[in-house]
């Protein structure tokens, strides 16, 4: 924000609260993973899922999940394709593919690192809740023991392990604790809590966060700490944000928010706000956010909402008349960062946007000659009136080949 801008905004954000510990915060984008989890969505071709990566190396995110390669042939064949442009590319990017606390998911991992040369981080999974515990018919011990072989044959073969508990928030404390304790014993280094049904509220997660710590502080191993959220309460953006207020060391998200049933955090949208909060964060050219979005929804086959911040249709447009008119004031003086500020708190031109203004309904008169100087035609009274009259007839926004239809049958008349 400009200093002229930065004056004229009283941030209650920052009031009443103390100095917060500005941690690190690594992201993990998990897109071509759990993204792909989504019922709605298509598997991208390799070389979309290639565009992807390397926009999101541009972006600066630090690790992406390539995949799970046991669950088939193409999912095996497109994280080893993966590995080997990150490789090759020399991207500044970790990849992470996950598995179940099987041998029989292990070796994939084992065999891709291997072949590509890449030392990729192994994100191994395991039920942890009574819920899946009764349908499945589990033993805890059974569990803690598969865990334990599963931890110890990636990381004999080098590997990176991050143990992942499924549904950690609605888990028992005696069972998690047990099933950290198996996967520290064997050389885990990360530990990763997972809102996996979408049931956490922020007390909660500072408990989960406080608790975990404790473990590994018990055990005398201390581990970095992974957040894996999910959206069914609508929660799941601000939830990865308070998790990372709770030190937590990497935050999961996938782009535009795709994935398993209503999604996990949108990754583009936890860049912006960690970077508006000051945290130390790897964050590159915001242009790139932009191309990353649409890049992805087309290859996802994926809609982008109208009023998705930032990438969305409608993120810097407006059609009311008070808005339009203080936009255009803004502009007027020759500032866009005034004009990006007086009705949003997201500037357009820091990722190669602008704000627009359409003309309908509910508009006025700045709409229009906003409208008409943007193209170019002077906007004289009875022009400008003439279209707010048929603005004002319709119930929507007016398209560009109305809008010019009312200008050509003024001009020719």
């Amino acid at each position: 924000m400009s200093p002229a801008a930065h004056e004229l905004v009283f941030d209650w954000n920052s009031q009443g609260l103390d100095p917060p510990n500005r941690h690190r915060v690594s992201l993990l984008d998990e897109t071509l993973r759990d993204g792909l989890q989504s019922a709605s969505v298509s598997d991208p071709a390799i070389e979309d899922k290639i565009g992807l990566v390397h926009l999101m190396a541009d972006l600066g995110i630090d690790a992406f999940a390539a995949g799970m390669p046991a669950s088939g042939t193409r999912a095996y064949d497109d994280v080893l394709r993966l590995c080997r442009e990150v490789a090759q590319c020399k991207l500044q990017i970790r990849v992470v593919a996950a598995g179940r606390t099987l041998a029989r998911d292990v070796a994939p991992l084992i065999e891709i690192s291997q072949e590509s040369g890449l030392p990729i981080e192994a994100y191994l999974f395991v039920g942890s809740s009574p819920i899946r515990q009764s349908i499945e018919n589990w033993d805890v011990g059974l569990l803690a023991k598969q865990s334990a072989d599963a931890v110890s044959m990636a990381v004999r073969a080098g590997l990176r392990v991050a143990f992942v508990t499924e549904d950690t928030t609605r888990s028992r404390p005696e069972v998690l604790r047990t099933l950290f304790r198996a996967a520290l014993d064997c050389g885990a280094n990360r530990i990763c809590l997972s809102d996996t049904a979408g049931h956490a509220l922020p007390c909660g997660i500072r408990a989960l966060a406080d608790f975990a710590r404790g473990v590994m502080e018990e055990f005398g191993v201390p581990v970095a700490l992974d957040w894996h959220g999910h959206n069914d309460r609508g929660l799941a953006l601000s939830n990865a944000l308070y998790a990372a207020s709770c030190g937590i060391d990497r935050i999961h998200g996938t782009t535009l928010g795709i994935g398993e049933r209503v999604g996990n955090p949108p990754i583009e949208l936890l860049l912006l706000n960690l970077r508006f909060m000051d945290y130390a964060l790897s964050f590159g050219s915001p242009h790139h956010l932009v191309d990353y979005c649409k890049l992805a929804a087309r290859a996802l086959n994926w809609h982008i909402p109208p009023n998705w911040p930032v990438v969305g249709s409608d993120a810097f447009r407006t059609a009311s008349g008070v808005h339009a008119s203080a936009v255009v004031k803004s502009l007027d003086r020759g500032d866009l960062e005034l004009a990006d500020y007086v009705y949003s708190s997201v500037p357009a031109n820091r990722f190669g946007l602008r704000q627009q203004i359409a003309v309908g309904f509910m508009s006025g008169t700045s709409n229009v000659s906003f409208w008409l100087r943007q193209r170019g035609i002077e906007p004289t009274q009875s022009l400008v009136a003439s279209m707010l009259q048929a603005a004002k007839a319709g119930t929507r926004v007016l398209s560009e080949d109305e809008l010019m239809t009312v200008v050509k049958k003024c001009v020719s008349g």
